[in-house]
């Protein structure tokens, strides 16, 4: 026993020795690199507690990997700079040049404002990963880039990046993963991409690329992923796509691809995904196109102009879950569906096109079908129609069906017989016609009706005349007695006044003191600090009960007084569900005060709509989510606009300051701005309940910071944010942002669904319906961003556009390729747009969109960069253009034609 003590005694330390060895080997052994560990930590404002300062960056520091006492890679996805580094965040790497043996850089997630440097492809020469998605980079791609033959995997999405794709990219022959998508690239895809031959994905979507597709990309069999959703590509698809064997994904949707579907794409024996819908592709699907491809799993070819039948190719393959041919010109007869067929599970959307005949017993199989829009006839098999849409067709006993003119047209057309059983055509009996003596008397009785009525409206109207007179009087006298009006009660025999400078306000909640906020934040430690805002610091803290609080240190040496003591105020006097909870206050210390919050567990919309997952996943908010934070939101400006008296005014309203609790229910925070509207008749009577800020800046396109419209142009900017996914656009007003304004709102018009489609945030799942919702939100979204304040609309019309946001663009009835305006649009205009009347000098032109009475059937071109309002001629069919954009009421539209005569 003793032997075997002393051989386990030598194993362990020699193990001992072993373990000693290597993590004195894994120490950081070069000190220029510490060095430029150290700068880097600076530049970045990178907290102490993911690189502590004293310990050694290789065993301890977040992010820092090393081989050999040298550092080999860093990590800093999703880290949290310090209060000094938010305040000023920038593009600042330059200590990477020391790091001479860096195989990877990530900063996904890491905002690095600013441009990639030239330098990175001529100093970091072993680089082999370079990931900067979602880091608010601008600028163009150097062109050094393709210096770094190393590179295995350049990551460069959901940024800003401009400019052209750089032909030197082609260089990188180690490349297997080349990301671009989600930026405002432009120009065509270079043809050096067919070099990179270890390529397996390339990743070009949503961006603004023209030309045509390289047919040189067939010679990367290493290709599986190709991904060029969401551009301006024309042309055909290069039969040389077929020669891709090893390609699992291929989409090419929401381009201008014309010409037929290559047979050659048959080849592509391990293809999963095929989605190329919203082309302008045509003809008859080739023979034996999908006969073979038995992996398929999705295909999509929506929206394009196929004709012909549809193969029965599609319903064998074995691994089906989605095929959506919707919003072609297939036609024909639907008993190519196999009684035998399993089809549970898969979706299949055939609406949209030209199937006629009845509906096969064998649809009773089948998991989902959508044949809206067709030409089926006949009856409905029992068990059936709950898991099939059948609107707008031709069948008996449905509702929602065609017309019978249409559809005897239809059938008369192609020489078939139609079964008519389900309309009814005879004609209803003739009344007879009334004595004279009856119809005499009749029109007597309606004239007395009629008069009885006007006299009743007439005597109801000088009654309410009556008592407006008289409650304007009592409400005058009670505002000379008080001093104000709506501000809150104020007790019998108080004095309606406050003291100039407040400790303690008599409306608010119970104050706290400031060891109790000392000690539940952890001595306001930098650990918790949530953010540094321009009011004070936040950070979070505990209540003794466990509930989690938000505690707002604010400095008075640094900060204004006046901005501490007006949001005291504001929650004294107003209270509302949007505003975010104020839980009390502490003001023990002369230099500093607390305030203190209820914590919102999904802080707020910015950091909100694209959060990145544990996996390096991003995940977007739902569109019904977007569109509940984004009435919620107008329901709190609302208030402070128009149910507050006097009108208020919030001036700091963007993506950061819309706070949401757990269920996603809006509360407006950042109120330490808030104060009257300028130039209010009560401004002088509350001046000491919200003092007005010491100057008035001027707010976008000219229009004052204190004035509701600068919170209406603010809130324009956020609900673009929701529709495009684009963050950092209601925080800023510099070129760049009014660029890109400029840009997107080009692709809003309210007689043009489709043309919103090229600015949809591409992570957003919708369906026709929904995608009504979204066109309707970036309609009032560009009615809010007008450069003339005065034609911005009221928050109030906001609000009730948003939550019916249906009626700002559904119409009634078509005419000549135009919407005609009803009268239930006209009296929805007349509420909502009021009498802003539009210019043509206030709206840029729509991207290659002349005139709609132009060339018809002609598809709306993609994006092919930004414009500007000097080119645009300010001749009729302009004057038009703007109108489509802005519909007027019909009645201002006919004062001014009225005008011009």
């Amino acid at each position: 026993m003793a032997e075997a003590g002393t051989v386990l005694f030598h194993v362990a330390l020699v193990l001992l020795l072993i373990h000693n060895s290597l993590a004195q080997q894994s120490l950081l052994n070069s000190g220029t690199e510490r060095l430029a560990l150290l700068d880097l930590r600076s530049t970045l404002g990178l907290r102490s507690t993911d690189w502590p300062i004293k310990s050694d960056p290789c065993n301890t520091w977040t992010g820092v990997h090393c081989n050999n006492g040298r550092v080999a890679g860093i990590n800093i996805s999703g880290f949290k700079r310090t209060r000094i580094g938010r305040s000023n965040p920038r593009f600042s790497v330059e200590s990477l040049v020391n790091l001479t043996f860096l195989e990877s850089f990530n900063a996904s997630g890491f905002s690095l404002p600013g441009s990639i440097p030239s330098w990175f492809g001529y100093q970091l020469g072993s680089l082999q990963v370079f990931d900067l998605r979602s880091s608010s980079v601008t600028g163009p791609i150097p062109n050094s880039l393709g210096n770094l033959t190393t590179l295995v995997a350049l990551y460069l999405s959901n940024n800003r990046l401009a400019g052209s794709i750089p032909s030197e990219l082609g260089r990188l022959k180690q490349l297997s993963v080349l990301d671009l998508s989600r930026n405002s690239l432009t120009g065509p895809i270079p043809s050096t991409f067919r070099l990179l031959r270890n390529l397996s994905r390339l990743d070009l979507s949503s961006n603004y690329l023209s030309g045509s597709i390289p047919p040189g990309l067939g010679d990367i069999s290493t290709l599986q992923s190709l991904n060029f959703f969401d551009n301006n590509l024309a042309s055909s698809i290069p039969v040389e796509l077929g020669n891709l064997s090893q390609l699992v994904e291929l989409n090419l949707t929401k381009n201008s691809l014309s010409g037929s579907l290559p047979v050659e794409l048959s080849r592509l024996r391990n293809l999963r995904r095929m989605e190329i819908g919203d082309n302008e592709l045509e003809g008859a699907f080739p023979d034996g196109l999908f006969s073979i491809l038995d992996k398929l799993q999705v295909v999509v070819l929506s929206g394009n102009k196929f004709d012909g039948a549809l193969p029965s190719a599609f319903l064998s393959r074995p691994n089906l879950q989605v095929l959506d041919v919707s919003h072609n010109n297939l036609t024909g007869v639907l008993s190519i569906f196999s009684s035998n067929g399993n089809y549970s599970g898969v979706f299949f959307n055939l609406s949209k096109n030209l199937f006629y005949g009845t509906l096969p017993s064998t649809f009773a199989n089948f998991s989902m079908v959508d044949l809206s829009g067709n030409y089926i006839q006949g009856k409905v098999p029992d068990g059936s129609q709950s898991n099939i849409i059948l609107d707008r067709n031709c069948l008996q006993s449905v509702s929602n069906q065609k017309s019978l003119h249409d559809c005897k047209i239809f059938y008369a057309e192609r020489g078939l017989s139609y079964d008519k059983f389900s309309f009814t055509e005879s004609p209803l009996p003739e009344p007879e016609p009334e004595p004279a003596h009856v119809r005499k008397r009749r029109r007597k009785q309606w004239l007395y009706i009629l008069a009885g009525l006007v006299g009743g409206i007439g005597f109801i109207v000088i009654l309410v005349l009556v008592m407006v007179v008289v409650l304007g009087k009592c409400n005058r006298t009670i505002a000379n007695q008080r001093g104000s009006a709506n501000v809150g009660p104020v007790p019998e025999g108080d004095s309606p006044s406050l003291p100039k400078d407040p400790t303690v306000i008599s409306g608010l909640r119970d104050s706290f003191t400031y060891e109790q906020l000392l000690c539940s934040t952890g001595g306001f430690s930098e650990a918790n600090l949530i953010k540094h805002g321009h009011s004070g610091d936040l950070f979070q803290g505990f209540q003794d009960g466990g509930s989690p609080i938000v505690v707002k240190k604010v400095n008075l040496h640094s900060l204004k007084k006046e901005s501490c003591m007006m949001e005291l105020e504001l929650f004294s006097k107003y209270s509302h569900i949007r505003l975010v909870p104020f839980l009390g206050h502490c003001s023990e210390n002369a230099n500093e005060k607390l305030l203190v919050y209820k914590y919102m567990p999904s802080a707020d919309l910015a950091s909100s709509l694209h959060r990145i997952s544990d996996f390096e996943e991003v995940n977007s908010l739902d569109w019904i989510t977007r569109l509940k934070i984004a009435i919620g939101a107008a329901e709190g400006l609302s208030y402070l606009h128009h149910e507050c008296n006097p009108p208020l005014v919030h001036r700091d309203i963007q993506a950061s300051s819309i706070l949401l609790d757990d269920k996603f229910e809006v509360r407006l925070g950042s109120l330490s701005e808030v104060c009257i509207q300028e130039g209010d008749s009560h401004h002088s009577v509350l001046t000491r309940f919200l003092r007005k800020p010491q100057s008035s800046e001027p707010g976008p396109s000219g229009s004052s910071s204190v004035s509701c419209a600068h919170d209406v142009y603010c809130f324009g900017k956020v609900l673009l944010e929701l529709v495009t996914g684009k963050l950092g656009i209601s925080k800023s007003d510099d070129a760049t942002t009014r660029e890109w304004l400029e840009h997107t709102l080009a692709y809003i018009s309210v007689y043009d669904k489709d043309l919103v489609t090229n600015i949809v945030d591409p992570s957003l799942i919708i369906d026709e319906d929904l995608l009504e919702e979204v066109w309707a939100m970036a309609i009032v979204a560009r009615s809010c961003l007008n450069p003339k304040p005065s034609k911005r609309p009221p928050m109030k019309y906001i609000l009730k556009a948003l939550e019916n946001p249906l009626k700002v663009v559904r119409e009634e009835s078509y005419s000549s390729g135009r919407l005609r305006t009803t009268s239930s649009r006209r009296s929805w205009n007349a509420a909502f747009f009021g009498s802003w009347r539009h210019s043509s000098s206030e709206n840029a032109a729509v991207p290659g969109h002349t005139n709609r009475e132009g060339v018809s059937g002609s598809k709306q071109p993609g994006r092919v960069g930004s414009y500007g309002s000097s080119g645009i001629q300010h001749t009729s069919s302009n004057k038009r253009l703007s109108n489509e954009i802005f519909p007027e009421p019909l009645e201002m539209q006919d004062v001014e034609r009225q005008d011009e005569h």
